[in-house]
């Protein structure tokens, strides 16, 4: 009797129950398996492959499958933090306890291994094949390109379409145009047996949903620049930014010291992390968008601008310098004694006495509204995250910090010459540079040239945003002659700017730093007469502008305009016969394309 009841059972859970009872053992052997998109490429503006992508091998757990026991073997066997798996498990079950969580990024071969040659003591661990960025020149770009990280719990709960174990971009163009590199998710459904090994694929891979790969993106960076600009800061602290005055684009963009983005791509230590973010040098930090520098002479041009378009002063007005200017009781010093000075051969020789006594007659107002235009005190919007807006003081700051009537006139001499309480990034003072190289066009900087879409194939070209300062063709053209005597005529402060066979033009500032050594500035753009490139070298505690920052402008400027260093080289046949050395053209346009 008790017999015939079980074989009635059975006839019934095997032929008329087996719709339903097979569905749901099938169910229970199939597991879905997320299949990350291949992360979208980068390229520099001349198609060099800038960031790039390789294989890596992806631990995971699976919280319904996992069990005590593994966990110990996962301790005792590969020295896992017992803590961390349980931790977590636990954010695996919270989330979907029936999917993979993934435990360890960038596996090394031994714990690849383990998992394969136990898989019976390791029920629910498995390992997945992933991509990890890779950087295939020697380039670091480690603050422009930023790097990717696991997201946290944080930034899961602004994300719903991201899930615990993601890489999401956390700095630089990484994270400004995460959505455009990600690529959407695909699912590949897979039977199992009962310790978690594949079987087979489910149903012959039919309800399999392909993944799509993250959109490419091509820079206006210029690789072989940017390599140059690193090499030259081997041995210092400070940044450089480059820029295309034409549209904007950044051509470089350089911030030392820096870090290697590969150790934080993937599996990150803890000893590695806090070694960096301790390291009183601040590699992490963005020298060239994130610093509040004091600008020194470099920031003359504002005043000089000012006075000159409202109608102040023209090349008539002279100053006699004598190495000092009193005022009230003070006296502001000068470098030298300049003599009989106009506002050209000021800031040809960075005549301070010359600034000092025409910031009285510009007064406050007019200074910070030109300041403004240029975009100080502002940020430029740049498509990185990480900007600062610098300081641009106003009467309205000052009477803030000082208290209204508690500051006098004296205060305003410091600001003419770009010390006090003004502060900029290198940034700001590279597009500060390019927007005087083409006479009063303000692009907004940006990094990305074109998005191509993967799946269509079609590149979208970026869209550009400029504004006009409206500041006369006299002004630009009594500017421009000072900063091209800068760097081209005797008296200048940047003759080591020099490039041969063209003519730069730019500024040196030496800024006073109540920390340390002076700050060595150097902006400018060449060629002069049509400029090609605009660039911002600054040097921490490194002296005179002068001597430091404007030999590394002037390479960069060669570097970029001629495709290699020229200088100290024998001269070109053409060159003997008196006519002047050209930058390399195709067709009609300067390029570079080596490094």
């Amino acid at each position: 009797m008790l017999f015939t009841l079980f074989l009635g059972r059975l006839v019934q859970l095997q032929i008329l129950y087996h719709d339903v009872y097979g569905k749901k053992s099938e169910e229970n052997s199939v597991r879905p398996i997320a299949h990350e998109p291949i992360r979208g490429y980068i390229f520099d503006r001349n198609g060099k492959i800038v960031v790039d992508n390789r294989p890596a091998y992806t631990m995971t757990i699976t919280p319904s499958e996992f069990k005590p026991e593994a966990a110990s073997f996962l301790v005792s066997s590969l020295r896992f933090d017992p803590l961390f798996i349980v931790e977590r498990v636990k954010n695996g079950i919270r989330y979907n306890r029936f999917a993979p969580t993934k435990i360890k990024r960038d596996i090394d071969f031994k714990t690849l291994s383990v998992i394969e040659e136990n898989r019976e003591k390791l029920p629910g661990v498995d390992y997945q094949i992933e991509t990890k960025r890779y950087f295939p020149t020697r380039v670091k770009l480690a603050h422009l390109i930023g790097y990717t990280k696991e997201i946290s719990e944080r930034a899961l709960s602004k994300n719903p379409d991201y899930q615990p174990g993601d890489m999401i971009g956390a700095t630089g163009i990484e994270a400004m145009y995460e959505r455009e590199l990600r690529g959407v998710k695909g699912t590949e459904f897979i039977t199992v047996n009962s310790v978690g090994q594949r079987v087979r694929s489910y149903n012959a891979g039919k309800n399999d949903i392909p993944e799509q790969e993250g959109n490419d993106l091509t820079l206006t960076l210029d690789l072989g620049l940017q390599a140059f600009a690193e090499s030259l800061f081997a041995d210092k602290q400070g940044a450089i930014v480059a820029i295309d005055p034409q549209d904007g684009g950044v051509l470089a963009l350089v911030s030392k010291p820096d870090f290697d983005p590969d150790i934080l791509t993937g599996f990150t230590s803890q000893a590695v992390w806090s070694a960096l973010y301790n390291d009183p040098s601040k590699p992490l930090f963005n020298r060239a968008t994130l610093t509040r520098y004091p600008p020194g002479s470099t920031f003359k041009m504002v005043l000089a601008a000012a006075a000159l378009e409202e109608g102040i002063i023209s090349t008539d007005w002279r100053v006699q310098c004598a190495g000092s200017f009193r005022f009230g009781d003070h006296v502001f010093k000068d470098l030298h004694v300049h003599g009989s000075t106009n506002v050209v051969e000021a800031i040809q020789r960075s005549c301070n006495v010359f600034f000092y006594q025409l910031m009285l007659k510009v007064g406050f107002e007019r200074w910070t509204t030109y300041g403004a235009a240029f975009g100080f005190g502002s940020k430029t919007n740049i498509d990185l995250f990480e900007e600062d807006p610098g300081l641009l003081p106003s009467q309205e700051y000052f009477d803030r910090i000082y208290g209204k009537g508690k500051w006098t006139r004296g205060y305003l001499i410091s600001l003419s010459i770009g010390q006090g309480e003004v502060g900029v990034s290198p940034l700001q003072m590279a597009n500060y540079a390019a927007t005087i190289g083409n006479r009063g066009i303000y692009f907004t900087p940006h990094i990305v040239k074109s998005v191509r879409d993967k799946t269509t194939g079609i590149v979208r070209e970026l869209s550009t945003h400029s504004r006009n300062l409206n500041i006369t063709k006299r002004v630009w053209d009594i500017i421009h002659d000072g900063m091209d005597r800068v760097v081209n005529e005797p008296g200048g402060t940047a003759s080591a700017a020099r490039v041969q066979g063209m003519r730069v033009a730019g500024k040196t500032g030496t800024a006073q730093n109540p920390h340390g050594g002076d700050h060595a500035w150097f902006v400018g753009y060449a060629p002069a007469e049509n400029p090609k490139i605009a660039i911002c070298v600054l040097v921490e505690n490194a002296g005179y502008g002068g001597v430091i920052a404007a030999p590394m402008a002037g390479l960069c400027i060669e570097k970029y305009l001629y495709g290699s260093i020229i200088r100290n080289q024998p001269k070109p046949a053409q060159a003997q016969n008196n006519q002047q050395a050209q930058p390399k053209k195709t067709n009609g346009q300067l390029v570079q394309r080596e490094y």
